[in-house]
């Protein structure tokens, strides 16, 4: 035998050993190894590449065995998880007098009241200064495009009427409570006042929701009008208070006009009294069977209330007060 056959023996046999040897050694030791260290490099690749697989394959198995339950339409019932190092915990699940589930977190159950139905729907101020004139022919003024753009369809005039009438009550609210951090002075209760105005008419808007969906130019008409009331009206309570307060008035005067009508095509049969959406029975405490004509008359009852606390804070004003001289009509809806 010659010596390049021998070589080429010893050679083998060396290699087989370091293939044994390597693959004995743990995927610890070979991983800190460089790659490029001599003939090591790729046993020590085989092993790692098998201990990555059957690894991966693990986590695999563990993964799909903690994930969420699925629904039987596929999807994933989401689960909330509350971490407690905050010390914010999830309320325990509440209950109707009845016992049952409350399944609403917009609003809790003492959070809903029983309409005052029986309150003056017929009550108008009538304008006397420059102010007031200017403030009730601005409202008349808006009211012309409205009917012709919707016409009769009092459920989306509805969704687009509350849209603007929760604006006024969140801004005066706002901006009082501002003016109470610079001045470091109290607000009679103003602040929380008109913010539960602003609630209330976004209540409205949630429950119309479940009655009429707007077109897509309808959510864009909504989105312009939002954006231009707002800082007209944002201006306007800045400028003079008073004359806010009586632009809102007038509003909810026509408010309570719109939906009477609404009322009288519902008695008609013009429109389909259907029942009326959960939320509102909840909200208001109407009955089960309640209809949609139950929804529109408490509905209009928030407006006439809101009506007055408008009015009245405008004469406020008017008599060379601020609002925090006079008590708040807190709960007044």
């Amino acid at each position: 035998m010659s010596s390049r056959m021998a070589g080429s023996v010893l050679l083998r046999h060396a290699g087989a050993s370091r293939l044994f040897s390597a693959t004995a050694t743990s995927p610890a030791a070979a991983a800190a190894r460089p790659f490029l260290a001599g003939g090591e490099s790729v046993p020590g690749a085989w092993v790692r590449l098998m201990s990555t697989s059957a690894g991966s394959q693990a986590k695999q198995e563990a993964a799909k065995a903690a994930a969420p339950p699925k629904d039987k339409e596929g999807g994933e019932k989401k689960e909330v998880v509350v971490n407690s190092y905050w010390g914010i915990e999830q309320a325990k699940k509440l209950v109707r007098e009845d016992g049952t589930e409350w399944k609403w977190s917009c609003f809790r159950p003492w959070e809903t009241y029983t309409a005052d139905t029986s309150i003056d729907l017929t009550k108008h101020h009538v304008p006397k200064t420059m102010l007031d004139k200017i403030a009730y022919w601005t409202v008349k003024s808006l009211r012309f495009p409205t009917d012709i753009f919707f016409q009769r369809r009092y459920g989306c005039r509805a969704m687009m009427l509350e849209t603007v009438a929760a604006v006024p009550g969140m801004v005066g609210g706002m901006l009082l409570h501002l003016r109470s951090l610079r001045r470091f002075e109290q607000s009679g209760g103003w602040i929380r006042a008109l913010l539960e105005e602003a609630e209330n008419e976004r209540m409205h808007l949630m429950t119309f929701m479940e009655v009429a969906q707007p077109r897509w130019y309808e959510r864009a008409l909504v989105i312009a009008v939002q954006g231009v009331f707002f800082n007209a009206y944002f201006f306007g309570y800045l400028i003079s208070p008073k004359f806010a307060h009586r632009v809102v008035g007038y509003l909810e005067e026509e408010a309570v006009h719109s939906y009477t009508e609404f009322l009288k095509d519902l008695e008609a049969g013009k429109i389909d009294d259907v029942p009326a959406p959960s939320i509102a029975i909840d909200y208001w405490r109407l009955p089960a069977n309640a209809t949609l004509k139950d929804v529109v008359t408490v509905v209009r009852a928030d407006e006439a209330h809101h009506r007055d606390v408008n009015h009245f804070a405008s004469d406020v004003y008017y008599q060379g007060m601020e609002l925090k001289a006079t008590p708040a009509p807190i709960g007044y809806h």
